[in-house]
């Protein structure tokens, strides 16, 4: 049997084990970083010079000081000091600061971006897959330029949003 659980290495208790209580709060501790992850806000290369228990940053790229060989990861602090755990590949945090979910792909976070095959309101599909450009007006025997040009204008938006290409 493994010591520590396959995901994100929570610590068991082993029978016949000394001071139980200590890998049950450390499993805890865990579980309070990584349950509803939360994040402060911009990913910082330094830990912050106050942090109080329970705040969690995710850690930058070429970080330094105790955070040093940690980017990527979630890092709390607590009583004790700072607490890591490695992300989950899909995993979401909350990010406080900006009001919006990352999500760790196994590469990277990624920042305010929605994965979706399709976007429903009230139970109405408002948008789905995307679909092949339209072409824009061209020809024909009677030009009305402003027909023309509202219809570029509508293509473009839609262009502009992502909606087609």
């Amino acid at each position: 049997m493994s010591e520590e659980t396959p995901r994100f290495e929570l610590p068991f208790i082993i029978p016949g084990q000394a001071q139980k209580e200590l890998f049950h709060n450390e499993a805890l501790t865990a579980i309070d970083l990584l349950l509803q992850a939360a994040v402060e806000g911009p990913v910082p290369t330094i830990p912050p010079a106050l942090a109080f228990p329970g705040q969690c940053w995710i850690v930058g790229l070429l970080a330094t000081e105790a955070w040093t060989g940690k980017q990527n990861q979630l890092a709390m602090w607590t009583e004790a000091g700072w607490r890591f755990a490695v992300p989950a590949t899909g995993m979401s945090v909350w990010d406080k600061a900006a009001g919006h979910a990352r999500r760790w792909d196994g590469a990277a976070w990624s920042t305010g971006e929605l994965d979706c095959s399709a976007l429903r309101v009230d139970g109405q599909q408002v948008i789905g897959a995307r679909h092949s450009a339209i072409a824009s007006p061209s020809g024909g025997t009677i030009i009305d330029a402003e027909a023309r040009a509202a219809v570029a204008i509508i293509i473009a938006t839609l262009m502009s949003h992502g909606l087609i290409y």
